[in-house]
Order: C-alpha cells, then structure tokens, then sequence
C-alpha cells in the first residue's frame, strides 16, 4: 500500500466499517462526526488524497459515492433515485415540463432502509428558496418525495398550482373550499388558493442536504 496518513488510514477503516455494517458507503458528514474532524472539507481533501493514490474511487454527482477499490462495489442496498427538476421552497417558480416527462440529467442514492419499497414511486427534486428552513430544508437541498395526488393536513408535498403552472413546496391544509399552502419560515406568509386549483405531486420522505 502507498503511504497514507494516520488520518487518512483511519477514514479508509471507518469506510470498510461502515461498509461491513451497512452494505453501501459513508457520506462525508459521516466521516466527519465519526472520527471528529473539523470540517467537510477537511473530509474532502483527505479522500481526494486516498482516490489519487489509487485508494478509493468517487462519484462526485451522489451522497454515497465512495468505493474502496480493494473490495470493489458494494451497492446492493443503495436505492438510485431522479432528481427530475426544481421546486421552489420560497414563491413558486415554474418547473420544466411535467414531473413524469422530465428529463432525468441527476440522480441521488440513499441506502434502502430510508425508503419503503426499494424505492417505488420515488422521485427527487432539488429545491430553490429558504422558506422551509425551519423545516431543515434548506437552498440547494435535493427532497425525495413519494409519488401521490392526496395529503393529509400538516404534511410536507409538491404541489402543481394549475393556473399558475408552477410548483412549490409547503405544508398542505384544505380549510373549506381553499388551500392554505404554510411556508416553514416565520418571515413569511402563506399562500392561499383555491382547492380546485391544487394538485398534490408528492408527499415528501426525506431531505438529502447539499452540504454532504
């Protein structure tokens, strides 16, 4: 084996570990809460160091994107799922084309037991806007979301507003013949609609952050 650090030979460790224990790779963030290191970036460069020595190899377009080039890949349990546009997590914004006629130029990856039924009916979007912070979702954070067109009140979806044709992310509450569509940001209002003018898309499952 080439000459690693001590840093870099624990990472190395922590990823074999990991990959025992789970059948699909460590995310950045993992690494770095694991083995106590200051920074994502600090993570960064020392898996840069490792993939230049021949070490790892990376797929810098997923979360989970690391192969230990010893023992090849290990993916069985990793779910792939389309990132099939934009959404807005502020004022709505057109998305381009329909949801199931969206070109799919992205992907995520998310180990299997976050998500029922290998990953059925799932897609991904990435979301432009802050006003779902208080949610932890965040400007450029990719949602997954469970493909349907009914919601209960309080949860999380995409919803097409048919005479705006445009997509946002909210909370979803039918209050009579209206839709109250509830930002996660206390500076700011919802939007209100008629009923009739909502389709829901999906309801969402998960947050994938852009920071991993």
């Amino acid at each position: 084996m080439k000459t690693v650090s001590r840093r870099q030979q624990a990472i190395l460790q922590f990823i074999e570990r990991f990959l025992d224990e789970n059948d699909y790779p460590p995310t950045i963030r993992d690494i770095q809460s694991e083995l106590g290191i200051s920074s994502t970036s600090v993570v960064d460069y020392n898996l840069k160091a490792l993939e230049a020595r021949g070490l790892i190899r990376r797929n810098s377009k997923i979360s989970r994107g690391i192969e230990l080039m010893n023992r090849g890949s290990t993916r069985r349990n990793v779910v792939t799922i389309p990132v099939i546009g934009q959404i807005a997590a502020g004022q709505p914004i057109p998305v381009p084309g329909d949801l199931e006629g969206s070109d799919v130029t992205e992907t995520v990856e998310l180990g299997s037991d976050l998500v029922r039924n290998s990953g059925q009916g799932l897609f991904a979007l990435r979301v432009k806007g802050h006003s779902m912070v208080d949610a932890l979702i965040n400007d450029g954070d990719v949602v997954i979301l469970k493909q349907q067109e009914t919601c209960e009140n309080g949860e999380t979806v995409a919803v097409w507003l048919k005479d705006q044709r445009e997509t946002t992310l909210k909370r979803f509450y039918l209050e009579g013949d209206q839709v109250r569509l509830q930002p996660a940001n206390v500076t700011m209002d919802p939007i209100f609609t008629p009923a009739e003018n909502v389709e829901v898309q999906g309801r969402l499952v998960t947050v994938v952050r852009s920071d991993l």
